[in-house]
């Protein structure tokens, strides 16, 4: 039953406020959804509207079925009629009604990620487009905000007249939508352009949905994109009776293609509409709201609010600063286990918060050595990465070889022509043979039906031994360097990634596990790299088994096993992830300059950029209930480098006296920060140019590592293919010393030299990895 004095004075004036077009500024926390539902019940319950005349929309489907729950629970009667859905189902349900009108059959078929990218590669190909300077995703992507801006083919193509690039995708583009239409289907972006379309070329289509919908209420108005906004504004434009609500201070999708001025010119497009702020919070103590209220003021393209609670000030924000990103990662740990131990605190009441996904590295070898049970939110362990299991799949391989399934996982990765069914007979004649995968690979000739497939995997093989070479007589990082190398996994990455900030956090997570293995190495006498696989449960052990193991077993526990499992459990995830959850413990790690916000953001020049960050940076705050824990790193492994950072100055925006100790001011060297301009063209240059394999990210892989010039253009090996030293000659070898070259054998693409060292005695090695040099 409806209820209006369980609300406050703000929210029931937003709930009596029905005629018209009105603006609710819902603060962090300040019970929104309770406004939405008390809304609408108030409309059916007071004012006898239809349900059928009332339309809530939301963003996702958890969130549309919560919000139908709420209503159902307060009127019972007639809820069912209210039209509750995301913007796409929407559009889906009018269009499966409308479709005919602009030329498409009743049955029309909606594209998923797969099929638009198997349309796009006969577009591709029709049109002779070089999908290493175009990639497929990069032009699904472009395609994709250019109908979020509700821009045609030709509208695109006249808006980039000139531009060689964009004119080219406004030709893929155009060719892309012909194969849809004439295939009689529309993609995921469709639905909503369409439906305007739709509406503006059928006006009695429109006027129908709009003496439908007489009280149109949105939901996360901020999150908006212009064809989300058109749509709406196209529905509510005939009686004005539209309800939108949202918080300018957490639009923080800019890069899905959100426009935050949709929210912030509100009053321009309805001059007559009323605004409403929500600014009593329920969630967080008041200390933890003055800091967020702190940080975000320094805002100039926002609404001005300042949230506030009813309840005590709290502790103060708890901020820390560590040498490393390991030890700040295990700081967190330990603090979590303390608050575990000696308070009424479960480990699901603690959330780590991060800015990128590769930051979890660190946090996961912290909780599994302190047995804490984690969980990444929206994203993969480090070590279930796609690259991480890519590379440590090589790793075993040229290790040991006997796991068949890692050798099944990279033998045609990057693509060498080994298909499926030539891997299968192989499969086939190493259980016959009863060895291994990779050791059939040795005996391809042997093998029935490979035919062109043999000489493929015998230089899989061949790829592998040269490899080991590298294992035996260079370091662990030396062999990551070379496989990357070799293989062109970088170039492979490039094609993969459907954006460039993508790559980049692929390319952070390669520098993470070359970081882990020269951390092994050095604490290692005899280092091992299957004990390395072993210790992080990359190949199973018994203490990632036992934390894994609820997680594998979810699905066959009860409700209440299953909440009790999530209570023993920390969360990790980004700060994106995190908004709309809360949490009593928060941590907010790696709250440094150069990470967050990032170099990008900082020595770049768009100030709204740095809005974004700093809206980024409220919404974690306000995650926070009881406890916000704010940690940063002095030095921290950047792409294989270390970088030296200073405290976040989002850290230093928070008001004097909310922090339980001073922020270190401490100006970093100047050969420490970046150069701006430098760093802004590479900025440029990034973002304009194709990303497959940067030529700085080939020379990272390359710098310090003996072995990934000699794997592409072969040590010591002259331009005629000849050696500098010959069979008899005195060489030197980095690692070995002197020694006395014994025999030569030509390998095909390499020779196999054989060296009697004076102190190591005989040893076989590649003339590409030795780097022998004539003495």
């Amino acid at each position: 039953m409806l209820s209006l004095e369980a609300l406050n004075d703000r929210q029931r004036e937003a709930v009596v406020c029905t005629e018209g077009p009105l603006l609710i500024l819902a603060g962090a926390g300040s019970g929104k959804t309770r406004v939405l539902t008390n809304r609408a019940a108030y409309l059916i319950e007071e004012l006898g509207v239809n349900p059928w005349n009332i339309m809530a929309i939301t963003f996702t489907n958890k969130a549309a079925r919560e919000m139908r729950e709420r209503i159902d629970e307060i009127i019972k009667v007639g809820a069912r009629d209210v039209w509750v859905s995301t913007f796409h189902s929407t559009c889906l349900q009018i269009m499966f009604r409308h479709a005919q009108k602009l030329g498409y059959d009743g049955n029309f078929e909606i594209c998923d990620a797969t099929d638009q990218r198997s349309v796009m590669k006969d577009v591709c190909k029709r049109l002779n487009i070089d999908t290493k300077m175009y990639k497929e995703r990069m032009l699904l992507n472009e395609i994709s905000r250019a109908k979020d801006e509700l821009m045609t083919p030709s509208e695109y193509r006249a808006a980039n007249e000139g531009d060689y690039r964009k004119e080219k995708i406004a030709l893929v583009y155009e060719e892309y939508q012909k194969t849809l239409k004439k295939n009689n289907a529309m993609d995921f972006d469709d639905l909503i352009m369409k439906t305007v379309e739709l509406f503006l070329a059928e006006p009695e289509v429109l006027e129908y949905y709009q003496n439908r919908f007489r009280y149109i209420m949105v939901d996360e108005y901020q999150d908006t994109n212009t064809a989300q906004f058109e749509l709406i504004h196209l529905l509510a434009n005939k009686h004005r009776n539209l309800c939108v609500v949202g918080d300018d201070d957490q639009s923080i999708y800019k890069f899905r293609g959100a426009n935050i001025y949709n929210i912030l010119d509100f009053e321009k497009t309805y001059p007559e509409a009323v605004v409403i702020k929500l600014e009593q919070n329920y969630r967080s103590t008041q200390n933890i709201l003055n800091a967020a209220n702190g940080v975000i003021r320094n805002n100039q393209g926002r609404k001005e609010k300042s949230l506030w609670c009813d309840a005590a000030e709290g502790n103060k924000i708890h901020f820390k600063q560590l040498d490393t990103a390991a030890s700040e990662a295990m700081y967190i740990a330990e603090d979590i286990k303390k608050k575990v131990s000696s308070e009424r605190v479960h480990y699901g009441d603690c959330a780590v918060l991060i800015r990128t996904n590769v930051q979890s590295k660190e946090l996961e070898d912290a909780f599994r050595l302190l047995q804490i049970d984690y969980d990444l939110v929206k994203g993969l362990k480090f070590w279930d990465t796609k690259v991480i299991k890519d590379l440590t799949a090589y790793l075993i391989t040229i290790a040991s070889g006997k796991n068949d399934m890692r050798t099944a996982r990279i033998i045609n990765l990057p693509k060498r022509g080994i298909g499926a069914a030539s891997i299968e007979k192989l499969q086939a004649y190493a259980e016959m043979r009863g060895i291994s995968l990779y050791e059939a690979c040795e005996f391809a000739d042997d093998v029935p039906g490979l035919s062109k497939a043999a000489d493929k995997i015998k230089g899989f093989d061949y790829l592998i031994q040269r490899l080991r070479t590298v294992m035996r007589e260079g370091s662990f990082g030396e062999l990551l360097d070379a496989v990357v190398d070799e293989t062109e996994y970088m170039e492979y990455l490039g094609n993969e990634a459907e954006t460039p900030e993508k790559y980049a956090e692929m390319q952070e997570y390669i520098a993470k596990l070359r970081e882990t293995l020269t951390v092994y190495e050095e604490e290692n006498e005899q280092p091992d790299l299957m004990e390395f696989m072993r210790q992080n449960g990359v190949e199973g052990s018994a203490l990632d088994k036992s934390l894994d193991g609820a997680q594998t077993g979810i699905g066959l526990l009860t409700a209440e096993q299953e909440q009790e499992m999530k209570e023993r459990k920390v969360l990790i995830m980004t700060m994106h992830n995190a908004k709309g959850l809360e949490f009593p413990h928060v941590y907010m790690a790696g709250m440094e300059d150069g990470l967050f916000p990032s170099y990008m953001t900082i020595t770049g020049d768009d100030p709204l950029e740095m809005e974004e960050e700093r809206r980024l940076c409220y919404v974690g705050i306000t995650r926070a209930k009881e406890d916000l824990t704010l940690t940063c790193a002095r030095q921290r492994m950047v792409n294989g480098e270390t970088r030296y950072s200073t405290a976040s100055r989002f850290i230093k925006e928070i008001p004097f006296g909310l922090l339980d100790m001073k922020v270190p001011s401490v100006k970093m060297k100047q050969a420490d920060e970046p150069n701006p301009s430098t760093y802004q063209k590479a900025k440029e240059s990034f973002h304009q140019k194709p990303y497959v394999k940067p030529s700085a990210v080939r020379k990272r892989y390359s710098e310090g590592n003996p072995y990934a010039a000699a794997l592409k253009k072969g040590a010591e090996i002259k331009t005629d293919g000849t050696l500098s030293y010959d069979v008899g000659d005195r060489v030197t070898h980095v690692k070995f010393g002197e020694g006395k070259v014994k025999e030569i054998k030509s390998g095909g693409r390499d020779y196999e030299v054989t060296v009697d060292f004076d102190t190591a005695g005989v040893k076989k090695m590649f003339a590409s990895f030795a780097k022998l040099v004539k003495v």
